[in-house]
């Protein structure tokens, strides 16, 4: 199957996964927090990939390549599973939360936070044009060099320093208290996910050690 055959089968998928896990919880598709969070994620998911596939498409072909069975390092594979499975508990919660009435958040707050969802989309829309070899799996390829310009020159990862930023303001973006800790339990994961691939990079991407050396922080400017 060429690349734009499996691109466009994701994009056709993409929609249906993402409503059930929203609308089937909530029980109704009266759920404007919901319409306006698919709004805003799939339209980053169409425009990027789209952009992508026309500009560096060998950067597509390695963000297709993603889950636990893509990964070549045990500890990624353990972490990518306790990934899928905390993201799938998550989103099932604004749903319920909305069915049941449990959270009364303000529309200033959901507003704020659906914009601050989609500052950590383009962040790593910025991190995927700084480095095409922004892959989906912890990888080193032969011809891998370090990056060090635009959002690498602040942070040495600032893809998931976007996914953070979308994560933790998701459950506020679809007017949920009661799903935060369970979207703040992804971080730790990430974070174990950052830990375990500067590990892989120090070892295999020459170079890598010296530029870690040279940009101090690992996901949050001034902070770690």
């Amino acid at each position: 199957m060429t690349l734009k055959s499996r691109l466009v089968h994701r994009l056709l998928f993409m929609p249906v996964v993402s409503a059930t896990f929203l609308f089937l919880p909530a029980g109704s598709f009266r759920f404007w927090q919901g319409w306006a969070y698919l709004i805003i994620s799939l339209g980053f998911a169409f425009s990027t990939f789209a952009y992508f596939y026309k500009h560096d498409p060998e950067l597509v072909e390695r963000r297709m390549k993603r889950g636990s069975r893509q990964e070549t390092v045990r500890e990624q594979k353990l972490i990518m599973k306790a990934l899928a499975v905390t993201l799938v508990i998550a989103f099932l919660l604004p749903g319920l939360d909305h069915r049941f009435g449990w959270s009364h958040s303000p529309l200033w707050l959901t507003i704020v936070a659906q914009a601050l969802v989609m500052s950590g989309l383009l962040m790593i829309f910025w991190a995927f044009k700084s480095n095409s070899f922004a892959a989906a799996t912890i990888q080193v390829e032969p011809n891998q060099k370090v990056i060090s310009n635009g959002p690498y020159h602040i942070v040495r990862h600032p893809m998931y320093l976007g996914a953070n930023v979308w994560f933790l303001f998701t459950p506020l973006a679809l007017g949920s208290y009661f799903a935060l800790p369970a979207f703040a339990l992804l971080i730790p994961i990430i974070v174990l996910r950052l830990i375990n691939e500067e590990k892989v990079l120090r070892q295999e991407l020459p170079g890598y050690s010296e530029y870690c050396l040279r940009t101090h922080f690992r996901l949050v400017p001034f902070v770690w």
